[in-house]
């Protein structure tokens, strides 16, 4: 009886485990201005499974979503609730809601499960442009931030109420994020233990981060592959009781240099007008030989918008290791790529833009929805 009782055991363990590596991200994105690395550590071999996970999910508007999460328990329950909550977080993040409206829906959708087991949360979205970051918190370990010079700082932000305990209201938090600073994000497991509490944990964490940076000096902070090695160094024995989730974000942003941005009115001349001002922003960028492709998809996209928008349009170019174009309109509806006949007079601008660009997309937005395509530089 034991035998099989350990053999169930050792199969639901299994189970689980490969239920929660497919629910971890098997990669990571590369957005504009942000730079990630991750790691995941699964706890003691006698209760290894259990509902940490992380996740960066690109936005609208060259933003970037950062999660991470802990499901209580370690089974495959707290696995597939992790799954849950993690499906319906990207989600909402394709939304574009603010982070406190996040956790407000993960809070309903926790309680629509009907499980007794909370989870902790804290949701984050970078802005390269404004090299902003806005935070909310559901119960979760609070973020430290090593700056480029070699500081590291806990950041203060409300802890609010575990995603479970319902009729809660969550509050999110706008702070700088200084170009070349670090943001690390990780569960309980890596500060808390049966040899320290929580805040001993962070604090040690804090420390650990600064001695790291001094080691590459004030101006050239640490690789992140090497940082993230450096802070699960700082783990000893007794010290893997739970699953320990981290997310790593080198917060390079864009600098206003490398940004135009314009509003236009949704006129008939407006078109030209991109065609114009993309052409300055080219030059004055020393890129005049990518002129002809950026005005072509410059012109087709901002034709749609201003075809159908009441409110002035956005155009912004960003020059990071690509060019990318983003195009704002107020009408929430999302185009469609299709095949023009021979006999239509327009309908060919996606067609263009698919063709021409490296990659494209459209995303909505509180305000209506943004089109985008970027382009290699030559």
């Amino acid at each position: 009886m034991d035998g099989d009782r350990t053999a169930l055991y050792g199969r639901e363990a299994y189970i689980a485990d490969e239920l929660q590596r497919t629910m971890l991200p098997e990669t990571l994105p590369r957005p504009t201005g942000v730079r990630l690395a991750s790691r995941y550590l699964p706890a003691a071999e006698t209760a290894r499974v259990g509902g940490d996970w992380y996740d960066a999910i690109p936005l609208p508007g060259s933003r970037v979503a950062l999660v991470v999460g802990d499901v209580m328990g370690h089974s495959m329950t707290s696995a597939a609730i992790m799954g849950q909550l993690r499906t319906t977080a990207q989600t909402l993040a394709g939304l574009d809601l603010p982070p406190q409206e996040v956790l407000h829906h993960l809070d309903e959708q926790a309680q629509r499960l009907g499980s007794d087991r909370m989870a902790t949360c804290l949701y984050a979205v970078y802005d390269p442009v404004s090299h902003r970051i806005t935070i909310a918190n559901a119960g979760h370990p609070p973020p430290v931030l090593l700056h480029l010079g070699g500081r590291a700082e806990v950041l203060r932000v409300p802890p609010g109420a575990p995603i479970g305990v319902g009729g809660v209201d969550f509050e999110a938090v706008e702070l700088d994020a200084p170009a070349g600073a670090t943001l690390l994000l990780y569960t309980d497991g890596l500060v808390e233990s049966r040899l320290r509490d929580v805040w001993t944990g962070i604090e040690q964490l804090r420390e650990r981060l600064a001695a790291t940076a001094q080691l590459t000096g004030p101006d050239h902070p640490p690789p992140l592959e090497a940082l993230c090695d450096e802070v699960l160094d700082m783990l000893g024995p007794g010290d893997r009781d739970d699953d320990i989730a981290l997310l790593a974000a080198r917060l390079d942003g864009i600098a206003p240099s490398d940004v135009a941005y314009w509003f236009l009115e949704p006129e008939d001349a407006t078109p030209s007008r991109a065609r114009r001002l993309a052409r300055s922003a080219l030059v004055r960028w020393g890129l005049e030989d990518m002129t002809d492709s950026v005005e072509l998809l410059v012109s087709e996209v901002v034709t749609n918008a201003v075809r159908y928008a009441s409110l002035p349009v956005t155009l912004r170019l960003l020059r990071t290791d690509v060019l990318r174009c983003e195009v704002g309109d107020d009408v929430p509806q999302l185009p469609r790529l299709r095949q023009a006949r021979a006999t239509d007079e327009g309908g060919r601008g996606l067609y263009l833009v698919n063709f021409l660009s490296q990659r494209w997309g459209a995303a909505r937005l509180s305000t209506g929805k943004v089109v985008w395509f970027e382009l290699q530089q030559n």
